[in-house]
């Protein structure tokens, strides 16, 4: 009876409800037995559901450490199936009541199904500058590289051009932003594409000498472009304001069998509209 008395204890630690355990056995095991047997085993195995509760500060506790982070966008019963995995003692209406208490917030944007938004900080006013680029109008030949200044969303460049993956040319943004600044920021984050090594190189050279924790190589950093918050944020602003305006009429030239991708039509709109999209498109948002 070793093993049955194992799949007892399992199935009771995960809180399933004797029904749940006898159906379990049944479906997945082969195993058939009564209710009174099956009481019978955890009464034997000292198995009793208001008994050992683990203490209800250790399962506060517990409850707040997960609310703060990927368990704030869980529900109670997958906590309660952390806290069992964690060895906690506990029912599943504790938890819900303990959630409800210490993240009344969080319960209602989970009951509206609305993601809860990630919190941004940033000390001041050029400690941190997102870079990325814009690959929405790729296809019809024009590309934009923009940065954006973390504390006050100030936008540093938005350059719209035939491509935004020229290391040269991201640098040159660059550049052109540190002269009319008279200085460069603490740090900058991009993702790890090619066309920002140029950028990352002149950033720790200009910051080599100095002394804060930031200094060197520690004053450009790389992370997934989906993660860079602050400029995925203004590119949502974009396309809303202006890029989704072009998208659909260049989907429309396409529809009508005036823009095949190919090289002579990418260069027709580039010529016609790339100079619109620069003024009307990428400044006037600012």
């Amino acid at each position: 009876m070793s093993d049955l008395d194992d799949l007892v204890r399992l199935y009771f630690r995960l809180s399933f409800s004797n029904k749940e355990i006898l159906a379990i056995l049944a479906h997945s095991h082969q195993t058939i037995i009564s209710v009174r047997t099956l009481k019978r085993i955890c009464k034997r195995l000292g198995l009793f559901r208001r008994k050992n509760q683990s203490d209800l500060e250790e399962v506060m506790v517990f409850v707040q450490q997960e609310i703060m982070t990927s368990g704030q966008m869980q529900g109670y019963r997958w906590l309660h199936l952390r806290a069992v995995q964690c060895g906690i003692v506990v029912s599943q209406d504790t938890v819900r009541r303990i959630i409800k208490l210490v993240d009344p917030q969080g319960v209602e944007l989970r009951r509206a199904r609305r993601l809860r938004r990630r919190q941004y900080t940033c000390r001041g006013p050029n400690a941190l500058w997102h870079m990325d680029g814009y690959d929405k109008l790729k296809l019809y030949g024009i590309a934009i590289s923009g940065c954006i200044d973390g504390f006050s969303r100030y936008v540093l460049w938005m350059e719209a051009y035939v491509t935004n993956n020229d290391p040269k040319l991201i640098a040159s943004y660059f550049l052109k932003t540190v002269s009319c600044i008279n200085g460069c920021p603490e740090r900058i984050r991009a993702d790890r594409g090619t066309e920002n090594r140029c950028v990352e190189q002149m950033q720790m050279f200009l910051r080599r000498n100095h002394t804060d924790s930031f200094a060197g190589d520690k004053s450009f950093v790389y992370g997934r472009s989906t993660a860079n918050q602050r400029i995925e944020g203004w590119w949502a602003t974009l396309r809303k304001q202006s890029a989704q305006f072009w998208m659909s009429l260049f989907q429309t030239f396409q529809d009508d069998g005036h823009f095949t991708g190919d090289f002579l039509d990418q260069n027709l709109i580039q010529f016609c509209f790339l100079n619109l999209i620069q003024v009307k498109g990428c400044t006037h948002v600012l």
